[in-house]
């Protein structure tokens, strides 16, 4: 009986192999065979089937055993960037790397650091792995005004802020260190300084005024951030409110009613573009009599106080100084790279490096990494120069800043000079800053109060921007601004002005006004109200201004 019972596929195989080796060794089939050119189909599977799958097998294994390096390097799909291929040639301000977590006994430490009083003086130091400045108080019920001199930041706390018969330890701590920062996409961009107040989670009985400066365009890019966590900890970035919320048109003003950290990013709307002011500042060591090298150094930094005096204080241990005034420039978000081209030497000196064009990452000055590039420059001799004049001892250079694409639109010129007769006056030093900085917030708001309207004679808010150094063109141009007087108090603090410098600005103006309120905060009496004013004079008789004023 046959059956019918259909063979396995490995039985068919093997019933497929017997026959066509009885078919092989029979003779009619090898004499067929042998004349015929083409291949069989089972002799074409195995030929190129075996090869493929040794071929597959030995991918798998190579995957399964190598180092994921080695793939990487020898595999990358072609939507993944390579790595920037320029370096930065000198340390930059870039976020260090990952360090062991701090013990107990550390972290006890170095919050004590921070909470010892520093007498009102703005302190820089480097604790544990992180670069601060900071300043610290015993606060009662009466209040006080923390101020980061040269920074422009400042903690204001009110009077009965604390409790009756009892003093807080305050401190007030710029943080010079991105690994703090906010992680950033590519459309948010870092505009002001990392903040922290501490001790951190304290809480008062009336709200306390944070205030420091962000260099974001428009006031509604810009967004508040805060990270409710110590300063060791791991930051957890949250926004406080809507974008504008806590923002002015450089300044963040946050009412902050527990102690942590905070900070300001620009967020453009879907379709806008976030922009941001950048100062670019030129530095160099002083040129020597004979000095045949001379390195000179462009920072892109924020356009906030804190970020210059950052650089001014990188610099030190290279003996640079500050060239100038620094350049405005104004950066987009959306756009590409920054470009610094070498334009103009004056005869005598020549480039050394061998390109005369340098790139800038564009993330590198987005997230406010306060980037810089430099060039070095040296004197030719009279071989090199047949037509050199013999007075070297002086050097101009022009330099091209620009971002990709908009070369011909936004065009910045940074002009350097230097001779070898000038003196350099060296900046003055961290430790010892200017008397004041920032106006409390209160003088700041009496004073907008009475400079704000405008007098027949001009002695108003005019008349105190042109002692500022202000132009009728620029004067002009304030007057467009929400509120004038407001933005003129603002220059004169940028300007690292005293309260003794605008007491005798005002009275020099005979704003005698003006000059009794500020008099009443150096005097240490701050009780004084926009409420005693009447008609544009102080009601006291008994106020003594001093005799040579």
């Amino acid at each position: 009986m046959i059956s019918c019972r259909p063979h396995s596929h490995s039985e068919a195989l093997g019933l497929g192999w017997h026959a066509a080796r009885r078919s092989w060794h029979h003779p009619l089939t090898r004499q067929m065979c042998s004349h015929e050119s083409s291949f069989q189909p089972a002799q074409f599977l195995l030929l190129v089937g075996v090869p493929v799958a040794s071929v597959l097998l030995l991918v798998q294994c190579l995957r399964w055993h190598c180092p994921r390096w080695l793939l990487q390097t020898c595999w990358k799909p072609d939507s993944q960037e390579g790595p920037v291929s320029h370096a930065d040639p000198l340390p930059e301000y870039e976020s260090p790397g990952q360090c062991p977590p701090a013990t107990s006994s550390e972290k006890d430490a170095f919050y004590q650091e921070l909470q010892r009083p520093t007498e009102g003086q703005t302190v820089i130091r480097q604790v544990m792995h992180k670069l601060l400045v900071f300043s610290a108080k015993e606060v009662d019920y009466h209040g006080d005004c923390l101020i980061l001199q040269d920074m422009g930041i400042s903690l204001f706390i009110p009077p009965g802020a604390v409790a009756v018969g009892r003093q807080e330890q305050v401190s007030l701590i710029l943080v010079w260190d991105l690994s703090d920062a906010p992680s950033l996409s590519r459309a948010q961009g870092l505009v002001s300084p990392v903040v922290a107040c501490g001790p951190h989670g304290a809480s008062f009985l009336k709200p306390c005024i944070l205030t420091f400066k962000h260099c974001a365009q428009q006031r509604s890019h810009a967004r508040a951030y805060s990270s409710d966590t110590a300063l060791l900890d791991a930051k957890d970035w949250r926004p406080l409110g809507q974008p504008g919320a806590y923002t002015s048109q450089d300044e963040c003003r946050i009412h902050i009613s527990h102690f942590s950290l905070f900070t300001c990013v620009a967020e453009a709307r879907m379709g806008r573009e976030a922009r941001k002011w950048l100062q670019l500042a030129v530095f160099c060591s002083p040129l020597e009599p004979g000095q045949s090298h001379l390195q000179v150094r462009v920072y892109f930094l924020n356009n906030t106080p804190c970020a210059l005096r950052w650089a001014i204080t990188n610099e030190q241990p290279h003996g640079g100084c500050l060239r100038g005034p620094c350049q405005l420039f104004d950066f987009t978000g959306a756009r590409g790279d920054q470009y610094l081209k070498l334009s103009y030497i004056s005869k005598g000196w020549e480039n050394v490096d061998d390109s005369s064009c340098q790139l800038v990452p564009h993330l590198h000055i987005w997230h406010g990494k306060c980037p810089f590039r430099s060039f070095c420059f040296r004197r030719k001799t009279a071989d090199k120069s047949k037509y050199c004049s013999a007075l070297t001892n002086e050097i101009i250079v022009t330099m091209h800043t620009f971002q990709d694409g908009l070369e011909t639109k936004y065009t910045e010129i940074l002009r350097f000079q230097a001779s070898e007769e000038e003196s350099w006056a060296a900046p003055p030093p961290i430790s010892q800053p200017p008397p004041c900085n920032r106006l409390p917030p209160e003088l700041f708001e009496q004073l907008r109060m009475l400079l704000e309207p405008n007098s027949i004679t001009g002695n108003d808010w005019r008349r105190l921007a042109s002692h500022l150094g202000l132009c009728g063109m620029k004067i002009r141009f304030m007057s467009c601004q929400p509120s004038p007087a407001a933005a003129v108090l603002e220059l004169f603090e940028e300007q690292n002005g005293s309260l003794q410098e605008l007491h005798c600005i005002m009275t020099v103006m005979e704003r005698l006004d003006c000059a009794s309120a500020v008099q009443r905060y150096l005097s240490g009496t701050q009780s004084s109200s926009p409420a005693q004013v009447r008609g544009g004079a102080w009601e006291n008789p008994g106020l003594e201004l001093d005799e040579r004023l």
